[in-house]
């Protein structure tokens, strides 16, 4: 239905076993790098709404800095309960660009 839009430039993405936040219109999304694979998911943890942009990458799980909440960056599912999820975005790199489609 919706089409790729541009969210940053690849010289923007975090730091290998590292995450970040990118504002994209109403949303922020997190881009996770986990051992230099990017992964685009939904910004908030679904436990009290944590940043996890702000998190940090821990065993390849992205670490919500509030409490401590882990979430697989490839499938959103939380690590102590897998129907817990947050939504996960397809990413291409184009051109220098990171497209992402929500």
């Amino acid at each position: 239905m919706s089409d790729f839009v541009k969210l940053t430039t690849t010289s923007e993405l975090p730091p290998e076993n590292e995450a970040k936040e990118f504002p994209l219109g109403d949303k922020v999304i997190c881009i996770a790098n986990v051992n230099g694979t990017i992964t685009a998911m939904d910004n908030i943890c679904l436990h009290r709404g944590g940043p996890l942009g702000q998190g940090v990458i821990d065993g390849g799980k992205l670490v919500c800095p509030w409490h401590g909440w882990q979430w697989d960056p490839k499938t959103g599912q939380a690590v102590h309960n897998p129907s817990a999820k947050v939504a996960v975005y397809p990413l291409k790199m184009e051109n220098g660009d990171v497209m992402i489609k929500l």
